[in-house]
């Protein structure tokens, strides 16, 4: 404020000493931005400490911010005060209003040479008041010296609000015109198809509404080397965890998140990179995807968030962002994306590899965020050559998504819930390496039997092999179909191979349920070889059978067993 102070005494002195001819009029050029979001951006940090601060369409894309206009003696003295204060730039300089195109700020000023206002027009408070601004031959004047960008962004806004659902292409024609009547008449103005000044600021008014609280700034990361427009009102620099710089929410907007991708790498290493994003619990299955040579987009959504991610491959770096935000807020989601997409800029610098915090460092971690997890895990049998799996129907019961070793998609089958079976189909055949050979016969009671599961779920690459007893051929109740078995197994087991010495499939392993009852930890379950063959032949699987084999040691037992073994992972 105090600076804001200075500042504008010095240029009411300047003012009041020697008031400035229209003809000789010039400006303090201070900064130019490559885009209108960054210079809009400039400019309201600018107006928040300097008067007489203005912004103007340069061309080719790029956007001027200037003070003025004064007289040339007042905009030269102007300039060295307000440099050697440190006010702006040191490599400011005084320009022409004629090298100036639109003025973009502040709205509704007019032209660069025109005469400075004492305010911009009043906005109007209701929309029953007419506005007295400018007469219809002065609005289709000022409409006149807009430029494309400035119709198109008209275009947008009546797009937005409702009203015009034709192309953006900034070319005022009969569809554009009818939306100008609409929205006048919807907003209390006489409907002349034509907006003034004061009417195209209510427009963008509205239209910017939506962004109340945001915050929408320009961040420029130098450790990444991203510059970029962020809603600051709903995330802030939590960390960095290489290849991101991660925005947490601030608890504005629930779930919002926003992380700028920055790593040095070539196109194996972004399609790398695009593989392991899609693992992520921030990028849901659903969306649409896309790689190309040297750069790649996702968009995920579900019930809860959208997200959508993009990266580029230049100069040996790949940068890009990714937005999250809640799902059901649709408008202000697609507004924001719209300013990250157009304002991205690469600029000096790369994330360092090493940055990668102790607590980030986990297996179901990737840079400190979590991975995609299935709802739950547990083992099953390939049967067959095709790939089809026997596991229990537990474990699949409620699953929007079943997968096979962490990769393969599969349904269900056939589900006989008596006998607690459930048999899978993969969507495309598979090749394991081993298949279940089913035991004729009826194993002997103390014998010794293995059972190969997923014990930890996908946190071991392979299953692992448990050795124990058979302890009964029924269940405590004396059920028949189920052998009691004497082992120490974990959950994640549930629905893998129960062995006998020789490799051969002697049952299934299934859930311990007593009733309620706590059991000891070393009573575990099996379906019996011939109630789980029935299952599968019901289902149409051919099995293949042996009345025993050779004892196997361990290390042999273990590898036919691992071979045969599926992991069956259950997706929300």
């Amino acid at each position: 404020m105090m600076r804001s102070l200075v500042f504008s005494m010095l240029v009411g002195l300047a003012l009041w000493a020697a008031p400035a001819a229209a003809q000789d009029r010039a400006y303090i050029q201070i900064e130019a931005r490559p885009s209108l979001s960054a210079a809009q951006s400039r400019l309201r940090d600018y107006s928040a400490e300097l008067a007489d601060v203005n912004g103007f369409d340069l061309g080719r894309g790029w956007y001027g911010i200037a003070l003025g206009p004064y007289s040339r003696e007042e905009a030269a003295s102007l300039l060295r005060s307000l440099r050697a204060r440190g006010l702006i730039p040191s490599d400011s300089y005084v320009e022409e209003p004629g090298r100036y195109g639109q003025r973009i700020w502040p709205i509704g000023a007019g032209p660069a040479g025109a005469a400075p206002t004492a305010s911009p027009p009043d906005r109007l408070d209701t929309p029953a008041v007419q506005s007295t601004d400018e007469t219809p031959r002065e609005a289709r004047a000022a409409e006149a010296r807009l430029n494309r960008v400035a119709r198109q962004d008209v275009q947008i806004a009546l797009k937005w609000a409702g009203f015009y659902d034709a192309a953006i292409d900034g070319a005022f024609g009969s569809g554009t015109r009818a939306a100008m009547r609409q929205w006048q008449r919807a907003n209390g103005y006489p409907d002349t198809g034509i907006l003034t000044t004061a009417q195209r600021d209510a427009l963008f008014e509205q239209y910017n509404s939506v962004l109340d609280g945001m915050d929408m700034q320009t961040v420029r990361d130098t450790r990444a080397g991203i510059r970029i427009d962020l809603p600051l009102g709903a995330v802030a620099l939590d960390r960095y965890e290489s290849p991101f710089a991660i925005f947490a929410p601030t608890g504005t907007v629930e779930q919002a998140q926003v992380l700028l991708i920055s790593q040095p790498g070539d196109r194996e290493r972004l399609g790398g990179l695009y593989e392991i994003m899609q693992t992520l619990q921030i990028v849901p299955r659903e969306g649409e995807r896309e790689l190309g040579r040297n750069g790649f987009t996702l968009t995920g959504r579900n019930d809860r968030i959208v997200s959508h991610s993009e990266a580029r491959l230049s100069d040996g770096a790949i940068k890009g962002f990714t937005l999250v935000w809640p799902a059901g807020d649709e408008e202000r989601r697609t507004r924001i994306l719209a300013a990250l997409r157009s304002s991205f800029e690469p600029i000096d610098g790369v994330l360092d590899p090493a940055a990668v915090t102790e607590d980030a460092q986990s297996v179901d971690l990737v840079a400190g965020l979590k991975i995609r997890q299935p709802k739950l895990t547990a083992s099953g049998i390939f049967v067959d050559r095709q790939g089809h799996v026997a596991t229990t129907s537990a474990a699949v019961a409620s699953c929007g998504r079943i997968t096979l070793n962490g990769e393969y998609e599969a349904r269900v089958l056939a589900s006989d819930s008596g006998a607690g079976v459930a048999v899978l189909a993969p969507a495309a055949p598979l090749a394991p390496g081993e298949v279940a050979r089913f035991r004729d016969g009826t194993p002997r009671i103390a014998s010794e039997i293995a059972v190969s599961g997923y014990s930890f779920g996908g946190v071991l690459s392979t299953a692992t092999l448990t050795f124990g007893r058979l302890a009964d051929l029924h269940g405590l109740d004396g059920e028949e179909g189920i052998n009691r078995l004497a082992i120490d197994t974990m959950e994640g087991d549930a629905g893998g191979p129960v062995l006998d010495d020789g490799g051969a499939v002697v049952g299934m392993l299934i859930p311990r349920d007593a009733g309620g009852r706590r059991l000891p930890d070393d009573v575990g379950f099996a379906v019996k070889a011939d109630r789980l063959r029935s299952v599968l032949e019901q289902a149409g699987i051919v099995v293949q059978t042996a009345e025993g084999f050779d004892r196997l040691d361990p290390v042999d037992l273990t590898e036919r067993g691992v071979a045969m073994t599926a992991l069956v992972s259950c997706w929300e």
